[in-house]
C-alpha cells in the first residue's frame, strides 16, 4: 500500500489544467499542419495558418489558446493499492482547478443553479470528475478543458438496432451538418456506440482523449472511423465554417456492449483547440 497525500493531486491538476490551456498537444499541432497541405480553399488555409500562429503565441506567452478556458473534464485512474490521505480526492481535484484559474488567469466559466440563478462559481469548479479504480499504487490524471462552442453542438440518440451502421453514420454526419461553423472547425469527433444512455455519452468524450489520427485497434471500427471522416469532410463546411476540404481532423469511435433492443450513439464535438494534458503520481 502506498500513501499519497491529496495535496499532490491538487498540484498535479493545477499544472495540467494550465498546460492544457496554454499549449496545444503535439499531435493536434501535427494534425493541423497536415490539414494545411490538404485544404484546397485559400481562406481555409488562411484559417489554419492563423490557428497555428495562435498556438505558437499561446505557448510562448503562456496565455490561453482560447478565451473560453472550458469546463474541466477530469479523468482519473486510481490504483487500488494507493491510500489517499489528507482529505477528499474530489475536493483536491477541485482545488487544483481553482488554483489553475488563479495562477493562470483563466476565465471562470462555470455556473451553479443552471435552471434559475446561474451564479458563477468564480473559480471554474466543480470539475466534471470521472474516476476509475485500476491495478497498481499510482494515480494517473488527464484533464480535458471543454469549451461550450463545441460541447453545445454535441448530440445523443437512442437508435434502433435496425437503423444499423447506415443510421449511425447518418446521425453523426447530421450532427456535424447542423453544427456548421459553431464548434470552430476543423473539429475532432468523439463517437460513442453502445452501452446505455449515460455510458455512451461518457464514451464519446473519452474517445477525444485518443491521439489525433490514431485509429481504433479494431480493424472494422477503424474502417468505420474512416468512413465517417470522409462523409463529414464531404460536407464542405471547412475551416472556420468558410467552406473547404477539411471540416474534421479526426474521428475516434469507442463501443461497448448494449441491450439487444438498443443502439445508443453519442457524438461529442471538439473544436480545433483540442486541449488535453496527462500526468501521474
Amino acid at each position: 500500500m502506498r500513501e499519497i497525500d491529496v495535496s499532490e493531486v491538487t498540484t498535479l491538476v493545477s499544472r495540467l489544467y494550465q498546460e492544457a490551456n496554454f499549449a496545444l498537444p503535439v499531435d493536434v499541432t501535427a494534425a493541423l499542419e497536415a490539414a494545411l497541405s490538404r485544404e484546397e480553399s485559400p481562406i481555409g488555409r488562411e484559417v489554419i495558418e492563423t490557428l497555428l500562429k495562435n498556438a505558437t503565441i499561446a505557448a510562448r506567452e503562456r496565455v490561453p489558446l482560447c478565451q473560453d478556458t472550458g469546463i474541466a473534464a477530469v479523468f482519473a485512474e486510481v490504483g487500488q493499492e494507493a491510500c489517499l490521505t489528507g482529505g477528499s480526492f474530489a475536493a483536491a481535484v477541485d482545488a487544483g482547478i481553482a488554483r489553475a484559474r488563479d495562477e493562470g488567469y483563466l476565465r471562470a466559466s462555470v455556473v451553479s443553479g443552471p435552471c434559475f440563478e446561474r451564479a458563477n462559481t468564480g473559480d471554474n469548479t466543480p470539475a466534471m470528475l470521472h474516476t476509475e479504480i485500476v491495478e497498481g499504487d499510482g494515480i494517473s490524471i488527464t484533464v480535458l478543458p471543454k469549451g461550450a462552442g463545441s460541447e453545445n453542438m454535441s448530440r445523443l440518440a437512442m437508435l434502433k438496432p435496425a437503423d444499423g451502421i447506415e443510421g449511425l453514420v447518418d446521425f453523426v454526419v447530421e450532427t456535424v451538418e447542423l453544427a456548421g461553423g459553431n464548434p470552430c472547425p476543423p473539429i475532432f469527433l468523439g463517437v460513442g456506440v453502445g452501452g446505455t444512455m449515460d455510458r455512451v455519452a461518457l464514451m464519446s468524450k473519452m474517445a477525444l482523449l485518443r491521439s489525433a489520427g490514431e485509429p481504433n485497434s479494431d480493424p472494422g471500427l477503424a474502417r468505420l472511423e474512416s468512413e465517417i471522416l470522409d462523409a463529414v469532410n464531404a460536407l464542405g463546411i471547412g475551416p472556420g465554417g468558410f467552406g473547404g476540404t477539411v471540416t474534421c481532423l479526426g474521428v475516434a469511435l469507442e463501443e461497448s456492449p448494449c441491450h439487444i433492443a438498443s443502439l445508443p450513439v453519442a457524438v461529442n464535438i471538439q473544436c480545433n483547440s483540442a486541449r488535453r494534458a496527462f500526468g501521474s503520481i
